[in-house]
């Protein structure tokens, strides 16, 4: 939502890279007014993301950008490998990798991360807000009434805002103004220069990634997408008498591709975006100070294996921003927010030890004649498995939070990519064992539109800033309707799977789909399509008793009621008779939906006075 300069923003987003991006397109579509700041006085440029993985490539289908992003890069390319100047091997990480039913995304994408960021600024740019360039963040205090942040820039200017998030990267100037400690290790002795770099046409073969791996050195060319003759270029540096490595210039580059590669120094025409890399290992201490916020690189910085780092602070992103617009548009409490840091401080973690343990890999792959980068790379590094099963937002229906918990017991070792396990006790109306849990990622599924016959899949359900609730099994039909009823279009879309055999007119309130393939049921772990004994299609009316939450009449056992995150998280996962509990976890998130007489539900708490 663009704002004049005079109106209070909701929130101000500090750092305009990927992270700061998704955050405001985010906002921005939820009809928050949100503003964006960047210290640089033109849009920055970087050459070290290589691109999303696959569930940033999730993120950005969502935000509606995918499609652009696919048209833009390319596929992860197979990766020669040399040793003295002589190719030795030859590897493709992604061979045995194909599409699923529940995850479309099997792979990233290689795009320059310039041009992913030319992508969500226009898209930005289409909900009315632009970057804010040349504005640095000098001050920050938080209003003695507890609901406003006082902003000052280096032009001397102070602004108000509700929120701040800093986006700011690894130097963060928010997180050193809030005084958030940065724990962590460099490792002097673990350093790579970088750039972009022009090779001359046909100097290489633009289908491969080359890696020159010598016991005195290394190279690494990768072709940038979009281009006809851009490389990113990667090399261990040169180093002065004493050993100490020299700053990157183009020729410095020119002279490590001679000594390392078969191809002569005057190749390389062109050298930019010039940079030294070292090995960080660091965390924010907290991810929130009152109302200012970290994500990305400002709470965060990990090594480069694994190509995690945009992403998670992409995910950062994605994880915020509909916690921020629920209690900006007064629907869920302030203390919705605290789960970011909740959830999002042990992925941190986790990230920090798996791509340290990817780099050791590699490190250790690299002395041998055939390996390569392809050792930093496992199904961990898609992000498909991250999940929340610690949250207070991810309790089992029966399960009340305590006060105190806040961060996983000490007793729970979190895992951001923890494999699903089992139900223990079954009940008709859970889901399969196996099947995913609160806090997992919610799966895609191929399915049918049941008013169009037109394809379409869970994911495209999902897509835009709402909280989804799926209703499998003819039971489901009666929680359904009376959601749709509570929330109507305020933040709460319905969505009935049909199994291919319910036949009858397939009406009701929200989404209707139909699991024509069954991939859904099977993702979901409802056994849905495979339950042909129940009734054909009664979708029967049911009541709800009031004073337990549980469902009267017929076929109320008969099916599941699911509540996904607007983040593609597993909220919930109910029997269809346990209406109660799905009331109940839509009132944390979306407060008690829309009063009968149809005025306004909730008056927007963050915003008065």
């Amino acid at each position: 939502m663009g704002m004049g300069s005079n109106d209070l923003a909701d929130v101000l987003v500090v750092g305009a890279g990927p992270t700061g991006l998704v955050l405001a397109c985010d906002l921005a579509r939820r009809g928050a007014a949100v503003r964006i700041v960047d210290r640089s006085p033109a849009p920055p440029r970087t050459s070290r993301a290589k691109g999303p993985n696959a569930r940033s490539l999730e993120i950005l289908d969502d935000l509606g950008v995918a499609d652009e992003v696919l048209a833009a890069g390319s596929d992860p390319l197979p990766m020669l490998k040399y040793r003295d100047r002589l190719p030795v091997a030859e590897t493709d990480p992604w061979a045995d990798s194909a599409p699923s039913p529940d995850a479309p995304y099997d792979r990233g994408r290689l795009i320059a991360q310039w041009r992913l960021e030319e992508i969500l600024r226009d898209r930005l740019a289409g909900y009315g807000v632009r970057v804010e360039l040349g504005r640095e963040v000098v001050g920050l205090t938080e209003a003695a009434d507890g609901r406003h942040v006082d902003v000052t820039f280096a032009e001397d200017r102070t602004e108000r805002v509700r929120y701040v998030v800093g986006c700011d990267g690894a130097h963060s100037s928010v997180r050193k103004l809030l005084g958030i400690g940065f724990e962590g290790t460099t490792a002097e002795d673990q350093v790579m220069v970088c750039g972009d770099v022009d090779l001359a046409e046909g100097a290489l073969d633009r289908t491969r990634w080359h890696q020159w791996f010598d016991e005195d050195g290394a190279v690494m060319l990768c072709p940038i997408p979009g281009t006809r003759t851009g490389w990113w270029f990667q090399a261990g540096p040169e180093r002065d008498g004493r050993g100490r490595p020299l700053a990157p210039t183009a020729d410095g580059f020119r002279r490590l591709l001679a000594r390392h590669t078969a191809l002569p120094g005057r190749a390389l025409t062109r050298a930019e975006l010039l940079s030294t890399y070292r090995v960080n290992v660091r965390m924010a201490d907290r991810f929130r100070a009152g109302r200012v916020f970290l994500a990305g690189d400002a709470a965060h910085v990990h090594a480069v294996a694994g190509g995690l780092g945009m992403n998670t602070g992409i995910q950062d992103a994605f994880n915020l921003g509909w916690k921020l617009g629920l209690v900006l548009a007064g629907h869920a409490g302030a203390e919705l927010l605290d789960t970011y840091e909740e959830e999002r401080l042990p992925v941190a973690a986790r990230t920090l030890d798996l791509t340290s343990e990817r780099l050791r890999a590699t490190l250790e792959a690299i002395r041998r004649p055939g390996g390569g980068l392809d050792a930093a790379i496992t199904l961990d590094t898609t992000g498909l498995g991250v999940g929340y099963r610690w949250s207070s937002l991810a309790r089992a229906r029966d399960e009340a939070p305590r006060p105190d918990e806040t961060r996983p017991r000490p007793d729970e070792t979190p895992r951001p990519d923890e494999t699903p396990r089992p139900n223990e006790t079954p009940r008709p109306g859970d889901c399969l064992p196996g099947s995913p849990q609160p806090g997992d990622r919610a799966p895609d599924a191929p399915c049918v539109d049941a008013a169009t016959g037109a394809r379409t899949r869970l994911h495209r359900v999902f897509a835009g800033p709402r909280t989804t609730v799926l209703g499998f099994g003819p039971g489901s039909a009666a929680v359904l309707r009376e959601v749709a009823a509570a929330y109507g279009d305020t933040g709460v879309r319905t969505c009935r799977v049909y199994a291919p055999y319910e036949g009858g007119a397939r009406s009701g309130p929200g989404t209707a789909v139909v699991d024509d393939e069954g991939h859904a049921a099977a993702a979901y772990g409802t056994g849905a399509s495979d339950d042909r004994d129940t009734e054909t299609d009664t979708d029967t009316d049911t009541d709800t008793d009031t004073d337990t939450g549980t469902r009267t009449g017929t076929d109320t056992a008969t099916g599941t009621v699911i509540v996904v995150r607007p983040d593609h998280h597993l909220g919930l996962s109910a029997p269809a008779d346990d209406a109660g509990s799905v009331h109940a976890y839509l009132r944390r998130l979306h407060g008690a939906g829309r009063p009968r007489n149809g005025s306004p539900a909730l008056v927007d708490a963050a915003r008065k006075g």
